[in-house]
């Protein structure tokens, strides 16, 4: 394990803590330093604190940076439904049930190993394990992702996510009738204190998370809607629409425990997306439509 010491000056008083580590330790982005933080691997002062927290003058900052863990990522030839390709990026529609990057109980089948087998170049930024992988969605999420073949790309893409300009629009089948035909969730998400897994709806320790609804369909006992992020926690529509009382239709961690349909996980596809091109500055957006089990039971409830 490295460990560093910073000690702060006049001209670095405050700054952001996160901004501050990415400035100072090389070649790691401000994600990873956010991630350390957040792990109380860096301390001010002997104590754990916050990614935002404004740097004093004469605070000493220790940050532990954990060994590599070397991983061989093997390329394995699987099939890709590839929406859109150039040289800086591309766009796939991801199946339900695919893991999008290699991680603990998941080191093969995943979207990343397919990636290695398609093409040779991808973004490095997020080291070995999740080679081009700007963001991602749930193993039972489907829909639209964005892979950066490039750092260049990488770092555009990711800049327009952090400043909220990134379209995401998603499709879900919620339990109940929703009654308001528009709304806006707008809460604090964080760990679940009882069960570190699983998200929840928190009051510290967490990050603001913004989803914006519209109704869509109305049925006997259920409500289709479209849910656009505004930001992009984890879990965040899962935890949101089961926080206002309409969990998604088969979601195994938040939804209801007896469910009418047999699904492999919840009715959430993420249907568009639109961004900013990195190297052409064109917006360009792409959709993927819903998947076949999604639509079978969408007509099933509508007869």
């Amino acid at each position: 394990m490295d460990k560093m010491m910073f000690t702060i000056e006049e001209q670095q008083i405050g700054k952001r803590l996160d901004a501050f580590l990415s400035e100072q330790i090389e070649g790691q982005s401000r994600s990873y330093i956010q991630k350390l933080i957040e792990q109380e691997a860096v301390l001010i002062k002997g104590k754990p604190t916050k990614s935002n927290y404004k740097l004093r003058a004469g605070d000493h900052v220790e940050v532990s940076i954990p060994d590599a863990v070397p991983l061989d990522v093997v390329a394995e030839d699987i099939e890709l439904n590839i929406v859109y390709e150039d040289e800086d990026v591309i766009v796939l529609n991801k199946p339900q049930g695919m893991v999008v990057h290699p991680a603990h109980g998941n080191y093969t089948g995943t979207i990343v190993n397919a990636l290695l087998s398609h093409c040779d170049n991808l973004s490095g930024i997020n080291g070995v394990m999740r080679p081009g992988i700007v963001h991602r969605i749930d193993k039972d999420t489907s829909g639209i992702i964005i892979i950066a073949k490039n750092n260049e790309a990488h770092v555009s893409l990711s800049e327009q996510l952090k400043e909220h300009s990134i379209t995401r629009r998603y499709i879900a089948l919620v339990e109940g009738i929703v009654k308001t035909d528009m709304g806006t969730i707008d809460t604090m998400i964080g760990r679940n204190p009882k069960n570190r897994k699983e998200m929840a709806i928190v009051s510290k320790n967490g990050k603001r998370a913004i989803t914006h609804y519209t109704v869509l369909e109305k049925f006997e006992n259920y409500t289709l809607i479209e849910a656009r992020l505004e930001t992009g926690r984890t879990h965040q529509i899962r935890v949101h629409m089961a926080h206002i009382g309409h969990p998604i239709v088969g979601d195994p961690v938040y939804g209801y425990k007896k469910q009418k349909f047999h699904t492999e996980g919840q009715l959430l596809h993420a249907k568009v997306l639109g961004f900013i091109h990195p190297r052409t500055g064109e917006y360009k957006e792409f959709e993927a439509p819903l998947p076949d089990y999604f639509v079978s039971i969408l007509n099933k409830i509508r007869k």
